[in-house]
């Protein structure tokens, strides 16, 4: 496993007990944010970096019964959390890499990140594996249930010029990628970045 490997999973482990608990009021912003990917029943979707699963269920709801909804993390302790939530009955959780997905090439429609990118090792040789699941003409969403601000606020920093989730950023790192950034919202509740895959 590579450093940041380590490190990511480290970070997430002593979190995971009380993830949920930290973030209580988050349901609506992850519903709303799932609504707007574009899914349809029978869709196939996801959740990369899924944590405790808190996606999982606004996932399913927009996939329907017929659809998949497939949960990675690279944190044992998360998916433990995720399933003493109930929320493996949303979709399947599997321990792996999301920068190296055991997933068939275009097997998906979307693909949803939760706080993702800021983690991720290689953003833009990450992207592109995002990239090689999804379907040409499928969804990459990267979301947090608060904006960049108000995270900065809730940390005690402020926003840097080379914050990857800042629009001047984070469009042409997509583009590299093979994503063209659709819609790009960033207020205090929350934080959408759209993106089609192009090819």
């Amino acid at each position: 496993m590579s450093d940041d490997h380590t490190r990511v999973r480290d970070f997430f482990s002593t979190r995971a007990s009380d993830w949920d608990a930290r973030f209580p009021d988050d349901g609506p912003a992850y519903l709303a944010a799932a609504s707007e990917v574009g899914l349809r029943p029978g869709g196939r979707v996801l959740d990369a970096g899924c944590g405790t699963g808190r996606a999982l269920p606004a996932l399913r709801e927009a996939v329907g019964p017929s659809g998949a909804v497939l949960g990675v993390d690279l944190t044992p302790a998360m998916l433990e959390a995720a399933t003493r939530a109930g929320r493996d009955r949303e979709g399947q959780l599997l321990l792996a890499d999301v920068t190296r997905l055991p997933l068939r090439s275009s097997s998906l429609d979307a693909v949803f990140g939760a706080g993702l990118i800021s983690h991720l090792p290689d953003p833009a040789e990450n992207l592109r594996e995002l990239r090689r699941v999804v379907r040409p003409g499928g969804t990459l969403a990267l979301f947090h249930p608060i904006g960049r601000a108000a995270l900065a606020a809730r940390q005690g920093r402020q926003i840097t010029p080379d914050d990857l989730r800042a629009e001047a950023n984070l469009r042409p790192l997509l583009a590299g990628s093979g994503w063209l950034l659709s819609s790009y919202v960033d207020e205090d509740a929350r934080f959408l970045a759209l993106a089609v895959r192009q090819g």
